[in-house]
């Protein structure tokens, strides 16, 4: 009797954050997976910590039920991201799902924003997830297909203020996801995307002040943040047998902030 293989995941962004705790999903799953980042220092301090044995209650299981290898890659540049597959595939011999997470942002005023700023988010966010689904795509093709799963955002839906770059990088990558399915359907590959709304991430507890944590809760009809473990949730479901019919679709994972328009604070307050 022919022994179960054990899936491959392909995880990008994945030293911090969203990334990193997708990456510990997949790991509760018993799949192997790979670590891409381009900050290698922390992206071999998550290592340590996810191989790490008597971690914490409720960490990731460490490479006894799943392997891990990481990759320090910039998803920019064609040749980096060719290689990481290029040794993810020699090491494991299959990929079963990637998840395009890396991503950059700069907040700034459109007519303040330099060319080489929005040139960087735009290779980052829809050019990486182009050339890391090229790349792994075969290879999936090869094992009998797989999942893809772009990381989008609300900020590709709605525009706002400073995010002309981040924005429009986004609204590129889910299209840039349907064309995906479009194409690679027949190839046994599903392609969809995760929405995510405010989530409580280290950067947003840095970064987001009272006074806009309160204006997101008035926004939100769950009245809070979403939480990382949450976001992984949804990336593995995609990614999972469970969603074997599903393809083409973007998720919002974001407390139905997608969902309402202008005067929800207000109705609450007065009903």
């Amino acid at each position: 009797m022919n022994e179960p293989v054990t899936k491959v995941a392909v995880v990008t962004g994945a030293a911090r954050g969203i990334g990193r705790t997708t990456v510990e999903k997949f790991l509760r799953e018993g799949w192997h997976v790979a670590l891409l980042d381009i900050d290698g220092e922390t992206l071999g301090q998550t290592m340590d910590a996810l191989t790490a044995p008597n971690s914490a209650p409720n960490a990731a299981p460490n490479a006894a039920t799943g392997e891990l290898m990481a990759v320090t890659c910039d998803v920019a540049e064609p040749d980096q991201v060719q290689g990481a597959v290029d040794q993810i595939a020699g090491r494991f011999g299959r990929i079963d799902a990637l998840v395009n997470n890396a991503g950059t942002a700069v907040f700034k005023p459109l007519l303040q924003t330099s060319f080489a700023e929005w040139q960087r988010v735009l290779d980052v966010n829809l050019s990486g997830p182009f050339l890391c689904s090229q790349a792994c795509a075969p290879v999936m093709i090869a094992g009998g297909g797989g999942s893809i799963v772009n990381i989008t955002s609300v900020s590709g839906l709605r525009a706002s203020t400073l995010r002309v770059a981040y924005g429009t990088s986004k609204a590129g990558l889910m299209h840039l996801t349907k064309q995906q399915a479009a194409e690679l359907g027949e190839a046994g590959i599903r392609v969809n995307g995760v929405s995510p709304g405010p989530v409580d991430t280290a950067m947003a507890k840095a970064v987001h002040s009272p006074a806009i944590r309160a204006d997101y809760h008035d926004a939100i009809p769950l009245n809070r943040y979403g939480l990382e473990q949450e976001i992984a949730d949804a990336i593995w479901f995609l990614c999972s047998d469970q969603a074997s019919y599903i393809t083409g679709q973007i998720l919002a994972v974001d407390g139905g902030f997608d969902a309402v328009g202008i005067g929800l604070p207000s109705l609450r307050s007065d009903p």
